[in-house]
């Protein structure tokens, strides 16, 4: 071999100690490091140093670190392994600690520790020598015949191994080109040995008994992979023979004799086979499954990848690419099917009849895309599953409230481990028709994460011009979703992305008035309770008046998720009264006779009415049928949670009522302001957004320069009303965020009451943008802001005039009940907002442009 000039290594070196591992020359380990003198030397040597020979250290084998300071090192083994420290990589979890990654580069002897805080640093002797080796060696004659054997083992070894794999082709290489006396090292690392046997190998410090020591292991070695080889070959050769006899083997018990194909029904692949052959999936997929399973026959069934493509086989073979179910079209009988489930919803109901009117005119209709907006409860899901009951088609729910993982949609690809179809081919999968209806439900409350958009994912899904091919990640192929109804469910299309919203049709779903709530409760949400909770009409009546009390004055909201909870605390009240009462009845059977008398007396001083809440009363069963008056509300349910406050609040001047449109519904909402003296500044609270801010200064400034018209004055008298005088505008409910031009005829009709010293009629709401010039402007959410002033009591609406098309969606008796009051200019609005009007100066009339 020719060599170049030797390199030394420094004759100080830090010392690391290690337990659990043992490094040899030439070979690269990876340790962690969380002792104290271990983690000061990577702080103080390696993180800090600047030059080459900072990252060279002595590792120490069979050596643990104290777990103190304060502790003494403990012996040293004699032999280490100087090392280049490649790669530091620091946690702090569990616990803070290093990891290092560190190349052997030779052997060294300890002669002397010079110390041991903060980390032990000794003075050794290199006992390997470390050259530049060229491409040349040392001759076979110069190493002997011990070197000659132990390549010809070693090279016996790597041959054993597949040489496709490109590490094993690397080692091949090696053996050649590195020089004999480093190979016993490298492949000591490399092969199945203990800790022991590679801290003697570390020990050997001569050459020839380097080679001694590895030969065995490398013989050791050879024999496992040959008798590894042996089994495998075996078992391959009894799987051929099993495949050969099968197909001539019969099986006879009594008159019963298999055939063939009965016999091969018992190879699960030769069936996963037969049942892609005879399925009905499209040729593209076809032919991608007769490719995979080609891939399965030859694959060994210990390879991960053999359940992995057998699954996606079984998903494929599962799927219903050619199966669905027929649509029953009769409208009539759709109609009473729809009444029967909902009440009220008459656009839900007036798009499923056209559909399926369509229908029967057209066999080959694209499923539409469907999008329910509207607040929470009004039952825009429990509607999803009647449509695919009238339609006597599947159905299935897909919730994506919180999904921000476009693979949910999509699928994994299957490349990954443990990947997995996405929710549209699975939920295909669980309902076996490629026609049901999907009620994708909160697609407002999707997200978005590092892991994609699902709602971009979604695009190609409710696209109609797409969906014919969606192409699944994990399936890879195209299927066909144009025959599936896909309804989403929203509370707000504020959210969706305008692109998703694009392909949906959208149809508001708006809150429900009292009298639908009424017999919406009688229809469906009473007779649901008093199933779920065991009673009956002859145990309990609930009135109509009753019902209506529970909505004014325990409940306020759009829909009746909270009417539904009520009704159930009454039902429980008087399940247990019932229960009770049952008890009651059982009693005086089990009294002995001698007590009649007594009993008689009992029941004779405790026969009276009773209270739905006397509970000490166990004498008698209740009265049958329990009658729920607003006694009985009172001591079930508690005070009334919501009073008519709204003329109460209106007792001053400075308070005015506004209608604000909520994901949940309309609310009504109170705006109230104070004067004071100060320095003309406008203080505005109650979390307002940007928008509602902006409407306010409008509202002050359109004041101020009507101020003289309309004989508004600050404390002083002044016409100015910023003059020395501060405002403070507030909305109540502070903990709530509000936003939206909506609040601004509000703000002025309240300001103008603070300084005309007015009250603002106390059955009066309303709501419109306001412009600089005085318009009144028009604003969305017109049927929810009208019910939730209808909810609350109020007699008069001032709406914008341009608003007056949505009255139409209103219903005609709450349009009764209702007056109307519709602006479009400020003058208009003040003018309804007080009793008597709100007179101004005379002035000059406007003159109309003539250009």
């Amino acid at each position: 071999m020719a060599a170049g000039s030797a390199i030394q290594i420094p004759s100080r070196l830090p010392l690391l100690l290690t337990h659990e591992s043992v490094l040899l020359p030439g070979s690269t380990m990876r340790t962690s490091v969380d002792s104290p003198r271990n983690m000061q030397l990577v702080r103080s040597r390696l993180l800090k140093g600047t030059s080459l020979r900072s990252t060279i250290i002595g590792v120490i084998p069979n050596t643990s670190d104290p777990t103190s300071d304060c502790d003494d090192l403990p012996n040293l083994h004699r032999i280490g392994t100087a090392a280049l420290a490649v790669q530091v990589v620091g946690s702090n979890w569990p616990k803070p600690h290093y990891t290092l990654l560190v190349t052997g580069l030779c052997r060294f002897q300890i002669l002397q520790l010079l110390k041991e805080k903060p980390y032990p640093v000794a003075e050794v002797q290199q006992l390997d020598r470390l050259e530049q080796f060229t491409n040349g060696h040392k001759s076979e004659e110069e190493l002997g015949e011990l070197s000659e054997q132990f390549y010809k083992y070693a090279v016996q070894l790597v041959e054993m191994l597949d040489m496709s794999v490109p590490a094993v082709a690397k080692l091949r290489r090696l053996l050649d080109n590195l020089p004999r006396e480093a190979l016993p090292d490298i492949l000591t690392s490399i092969i199945r040995t203990t800790n022991q046997e590679k801290l003697q190998i570390l020990d050997a410090v001569r050459l020839e008994e380097r080679f001694k020591m590895t030969i065995p292991l490398l013989v050791r070695q050879i024999e496992g992979l040959k008798l590894l080889q042996k089994t495998r070959k075996s078992k391959q050769d009894d799987d051929k023979r099993v495949v050969a006899i099968r197909p001539n083997r019969r099986i006879t018990h009594g008159s019963i004799t298999e055939d063939e194909e009965e016999e091969e029904d018992h190879d699960d692949v030769v069936m996963l086979e037969k049942k892609i052959r005879t399925s009905s999936m499209s040729e593209q997929a076809l032919k991608v499954c007769l490719k995979e399973i080609k891939r399965l026959k030859k694959m060994p069934q210990s390879m991960p990848e053999y359940a992995l493509t057998r699954n996606y086989l079984e998903l494929m073979v599962e799927l219903p690419w050619n199966k669905s179910t027929k649509d029953r079209l009769e409208i009539r009988a759709a109609r009473i099917v729809l009444d029967n489930d909902h009440y009220a919803m008459e656009k839900l109901k007036k798009r499923v009849l056209e559909y399926l009117a369509v229908r029967q005119l057209k066999n080959n209709l694209k499923g539409p895309i469907l999008c329910f907006v509207g607040p929470p409860g009004v039952g825009k899901t429990s509607v999803g599953r009647s449509i695919a009951k009238t339609l006597g088609r599947e159905f299935h729910r897909i919730a994506l409230g919180g999904v921000c993982d476009q693979s949910d949609i999509r699928g994994h690809r299957r490349t990954y481990v443990g990947s997995m179809p996405g929710r549209i081919i699975n939920g295909l999968k669980t309902v076996g028709v490629n026609n049901p209806v999907f009620l994708l439900d909160e697609v407002d409350k999707l997200a978005k994460s590092l892991q994609g958009d699902p709602a971009a994912a979604l695009l190609e899904v409710l696209d109609p011009e797409q969906n014919h091919s969606f192409t699944d990640h994990y399936l890879n192929v195209a299927f066909d979703l144009s025959q599936v109804l896909f309804i989403a469910t929203a509370n707000t299309t504020a959210t969706i992305p305008p692109a998703l919203l694009d392909r949906m049709e959208v149809i508001q779903v708006p809150g429900y008035t009292q009298e639908e709530k009424i017999e919406i409760a009688h229809r469906h949400l009473i007779p649901k309770q008093l199933e779920l909770h065991g009673l009956t009409p002859q145990q309990i009546q609930i009135p109509q008046v009753t019902t209506l009390g529970i909505i004014t004055r325990y409940t306020r909201e759009a829909g009746v998720r909270a009417l539904d909870r009520k009704l159930g605390a009454i039902c429980r009240a008087v399940a247990v009264k019932v229960a009770e009462g049952q008890h009651k009845e059982a009693k005086p059977d089990r009294a002995e006779v001698g007590e009649g008398e007594d009993c008689k007396e009992h029941i004779a001083e405790d026969a009276k009415p009773e209270s739905i809440s006397d509970t000490a009363d166990l004498a008698l069963p209740p009265e049958m049928p329990i009658l729920i008056d607003f006694h009985a509300l009172k001591d079930i349910l508690g005070p009334p949670l919501y009073d008519m406050e709204v003329s109460e609040r209106l007792s001053q001047p400075g308070v005015a009522v506004g209608l604000a449109w909520t994901p949940l519904g309309g609310e009504i909402m109170f705006v109230e302001a104070s004067r004071m003296e100060g320095e003309g500044q406008l203080t505005l609270t109650g979390q307002l957004g940007d928008v509602m801010k902006e409407s306010a200064h409008l509202a002050i400034s359109w004041l101020r320069s009507n101020a003289k018209r309309y004989q508004l004055t600050n404390a002083s008298g002044s016409f100015d009303l910023l003059d020395n005088t501060d405002i403070h505008l507030h909305f109540p409910a502070g903990a709530v965020t509000k936003d939206g031009p909506s609040a601004g005829v509000t703000i002025v009709t309240c300001l103008a009451s603070l300084f005309s010293g007015r009250l603002v009629c106390s059955d009066v709401a309303m709501t419109g943008e306001i412009t600089l010039r005085g318009l009144v402007l028009p604003v969305g959410g017109i049927k929810d802001k009208v019910l939730a002033a209808h909810r609350a009591g109020l007699k008069r609406i001032i709406l914008p005039e341009r608003n007056e098309k949505d009255l139409e969606e209103i219903a005609a008796h709450v349009r009764q009940e209702l007056t109307f009051v519709l602006a479009g200019r400020l003058e208009q609005v003040l003018n309804a907002a007080f009793d008597g009007g709100f007179a101004a100066k005379a002035t000059l009339e406007h003159l109309n442009s003539k250009l």
